[in-house]
């Protein structure tokens, strides 16, 4: 359920699942996958103690 609302209402969800089904993904398998999306970014946010930004752009950051 939170990908099918993820879909509607995030920005990053929604270019990701329209991607998939436009390479002709199954519709679960595009679902899936925006509830992966979800969880990586949910986990991000957590992590480094942030708010949410649709905008966010990653750096990459140093493994030392």
């Amino acid at each position: 359920m939170a990908s099918l609302s993820a879909i509607r209402y995030n920005k990053p969800c929604r270019e990701c699942y329209q991607r998939l089904k436009a390479a002709g993904k199954v519709t679960n398998v595009a679902l899936m996958a925006v509830v992966n999306k979800l969880l990586r970014q949910a986990y991000a946010v957590v992590k480094f103690n942030q708010d949410y930004d649709p905008n966010y752009q990653p750096i990459l950051r140093s493994m030392a």
